[in-house]
């Protein structure tokens, strides 16, 4: 059974005439999480919550498989690392070694040298204030702060804003390198879809405070399809998973199904043809997860 990183256990949180949750959600560990959805969704609020900067109105959330502890403990935290999508007020009037410095005393396993590594391959000057650094540089020491304190539970909040396109392959070319160790589980909350196609193992949707479950990214890639077969009968409604479907021709079929590997052994056993198949994007399956598709 896959050890647990974070419970969330109905977890509701009022924002003003809003209403997050319930969320009930098991994160596994040594994976990347993509939480998706719409802004204003809740997708902050869920990882804010985590950090204990937003306290739940309802509900508990655990860390690391400790049970029902009201708050983190100090050995806890040395274990997270986030990145939010605004760097600290407070930090701002200091300069990225000054930063750094007060950071790395937190982390018993801060890794100096990677921390180096990474500065200098994304050329983030040292000596800068913070709040002098462009928001992409923000970024970028952000993340190599976050890497070099070597933690269990890494939060990234809107991963790449403010990163150009090449400064986006560098931070997902850093992050893939990162997790090649098993020990660590990236949480991110993110609006861009090819994040999510090149990192995530599995993605959390939520839509307008609502979970609406989660899911495991390749099998939704897979099993998500748009097929066309060569039918006159009108067998539609029998097929599995579909969500929708039209004919266009009398004697060509256009399906739409989530469950594109049960579809293809029911054609099979009827003896239908199946004339060609296209895969879904992710921001296809991500829309119609929304209006409610939920996959198998």
């Amino acid at each position: 059974m896959e050890q647990t990183v974070i419970e969330y256990r109905g977890v509701r949180k009022h924002r003003g005439r809003k209403m997050i949750g319930p969320i009930d959600l098991r994160i596994p560990k040594g994976y990347v999480i993509a939480i998706v959805g719409e802004n204003g969704s809740g997708k902050s609020t869920m990882m804010n919550m985590l950090m204990q900067m937003v306290i739940p109105d309802e509900g508990e959330i655990s860390w690391f498989g400790q049970g029902e502890l009201k708050e983190m403990t100090t050995e806890m935290k040395q274990q997270i690392a986030f990145v939010p999508e605004q760097t600290s007020p407070e930090e701002n009037r200091w300069t990225v070694d000054q930063a750094v410095k007060f950071r790395s005393y937190w982390y018993p396993d801060w890794d100096s040298a990677y921390y180096e590594q990474l500065m200098d391959r994304f050329g983030v000057p040292r000596d800068v204030k913070l709040r002098k650094l462009s928001k992409g540089e923000q970024r970028k020491f952000e993340i190599a702060a976050a890497l070099a304190a070597r933690p269990k539970l890494l939060l990234l909040d809107e991963p790449s804003s403010g990163l150009d396109p090449f400064a986006w392959k560098m931070m997902i070319d850093e992050l893939r390198l990162f997790m090649q160790g098993g020990e660590t589980t990236i949480v991110m909350n993110t609006h861009i879809v090819d994040e999510v196609k090149k990192l995530a193992d599995y993605i959390v949707m939520i839509h307008q405070g609502q979970l609406m479950g989660m899911a495991e990214k390749d099998s939704l890639l897979d099993n998500w399809k748009e097929v066309w077969l060569s039918t006159e009968e009108e067998i539609a409604d029998d097929l599995p998973g579909v969500v929708s479907w039209q004919r266009e021709t009398s004697t060509i079929l256009r399906v739409l199904t989530t469950e594109c590997q049960a579809l293809e052994h029911t054609l099979h056993e009827a003896d239908i043809q199946m004339l060609k198949m296209r895969g879904l994007e992710l921001d296809e399956v991500l829309s119609l997860w929304i209006q409610g598709h939920k996959p198998a």
